[in-house]
């Protein structure tokens, strides 16, 4: 049986994500403190008490989901003697990606908290409030049929296809412009758009000042050899060069997170059987069972998951 450690990305946050392992693990513990020193806060407290509306500002969630995926994979190493190393491959949506270096022995917890923290700070002062948007077209919606509706945008703004979940669940960003006047010919079109509550236009070419930012943290970031290969979100495809790590997590940036191939990938070529989702939520689950039907696909969120995923190993 091959098996795909995966991370969630932005959205999965909740208020008291992770507490019930700080609770019973000492070793989910470490990580959270480790956390807190690096950012020199007390993120813990936001993660497990919340309020909701600064949790989910994209400066905290960010290294916090990291955090509770950190916390699940160091108790499954710890407490349940399943490391990292019995994934054939490791990915992540989004900033999951640096969870999912972390988990691989890549980055250091601290080094991923601060970079995270940076990234997300960059990419919410990349734009001004207001001047970007970003929508999901969902139904009978594939990448051909995205595509038509941003290159439609796109006369008015910048519209660009930023996330391809799986199919009925693509994400367009870009410019305010330009997202309305997608979702008016998606309208025309009889797709269903729902434009989405963010503070700034991820994964398009307006973050190109974050990507530039990260640039300058990255090249200062040691980045260790990887336990387990990275299916990148820009190739959909495994690397596990640190210097090719660090050139496409500054691409990732602006660039599509192709979630829908990557798991395409791993499920054919890659050989993936089961993937297994560490951290918060359960979006990824849901995503790898559309995209991937006949693969095993679970969520790990709480001790007795982790538990019961170790034994099967």
């Amino acid at each position: 049986m091959s098996i795909a450690f995966i991370f969630p990305g932005q959205g999965s946050q909740s208020p008291g994500m992770g507490k019930s392992l700080y609770d019973a693990f000492g070793s989910a513990r470490e990580v959270f403190q480790e956390v807190d020193e690096a950012l020199n806060e007390k993120l813990s407290k936001l993660i497990f008490e919340g309020p909701a509306d600064e949790l989910t500002l994209t400066a905290n969630a960010q290294p916090a989901l990291m955090a509770v995926s950190l916390a699940a994979v160091r108790v499954l190493e710890r407490e349940f003697g399943a490391p990292v190393t019995k994934a054939a491959y490791v990915a992540g949506h989004s900033l999951g990606e640096y969870s999912a270096l972390a988990a691989a022995g890549a980055l250091a917890v601290a080094d991923a908290a601060r970079l995270l923290r940076t990234r997300g700070d960059a990419m919410q002062a990349a734009v001004p409030v207001g001047e970007g948007a970003m929508a999901a077209l969902i139904g009978k919606v594939d990448v051909a049929l995205a595509e038509e509706i941003a290159n439609a945008g796109s006369a008015a703004g910048v519209v660009v296809l930023a996330n391809d979940n799986n199919i009925g669940n693509v994400v367009i960003s870009g410019s305010k412009a330009g997202i309305d006047a997608a979702l008016a010919y998606a309208k025309e079109k009889g797709a269903r758009a729902i434009p989405l509550n963010v503070s700034a236009p991820f994964h398009s070419p307006l973050m190109q000042p974050a990507a530039e930012v990260m640039a300058e943290a990255l090249a200062k970031a040691e980045i260790a050899p990887l336990a387990a290969p990275l299916v990148a979100n820009v190739t959909a495809r495994p690397v596990h060069e640190p210097a090719l790590v660090r050139k496409l997590l500054v691409e990732q940036v602006t660039g599509r997170v192709r979630w829908r191939e990557s798991v395409e990938w791993m499920a054919g070529e890659g050989g993936v059987t089961r993937f297994a989702e560490i951290g918060a939520g359960k979006q990824l689950t849901g995503m790898v069972k559309r995209n991937a039907p006949d693969a095993e696909a679970l969520a790990l969120n709480e001790p007795a998951d982790l538990e019961a995923f170790a034994r099967t190993l």
